[in-house]
């Protein structure tokens, strides 16, 4: 683990220094989930949600939140976004339907999209919540989570449990 640099000398929060830092291929997948209702299901898998293609919609939402996570995260630097791409997979059983979202967000540069992965998963799962929360307001999210992040002075990390 390493340490805080997001701290001034004062204890005041700054956005660190990256000017040093050598550029690299950066990429980061994160992940995240939504528990629907079975109508919900059905009505996203059969495209006849009233507002329309929620996976298209929420896909899209997606890749402009990686865009613009610097304007959400306060310390995060505007990144040039070489590719996010954004997957769907349903898990489902007679209980529960699953909607898993997966992101993978790359650059060049010299600091990593592990946040710009996570904030555009989010805003895609939170854009499917928005699209069908007039069927049914119970839909959970999460949760969300770095799976793996490439490039950089901290190295490669994979979640252990994924």
């Amino acid at each position: 683990m390493g340490s805080f640099t997001h701290f001034n000398k004062q204890g005041r929060a700054k956005m660190v220094d990256i000017s040093d830092k050598s550029e690299s291929v950066r990429t980061a997948v994160a992940e995240t989930s939504v528990q629907v209702s079975e109508e919900i299901y059905e009505k996203i898998s059969s495209g006849t949600l009233k507002k329309g293609d929620v996976l298209a919609v929420a896909q899209v939402a997606g890749i402009m939140a990686a865009k613009k996570t610097s304007d959400w995260i306060p310390m995060c630097h505007p990144l040039s976004l070489t590719g996010v791409d954004i997957s769907f997979d349903w898990k489902t059983s007679e209980e529960e339907f699953l909607l898993y979202i997966t992101v993978e967000v790359k650059t060049k540069g010299s600091t990593g999209v592990e946040m710009e992965a996570l904030t555009a998963a989010s805003a895609t799962a939170l854009t499917v919540y928005d699209m069908c929360k007039a069927v049914d307001k119970g839909m959970v999210i999460g949760p969300t989570y770095l799976v793996e992040k490439t490039g950089g002075k901290s190295g490669d990390y994979r979640r252990e449990d994924h």
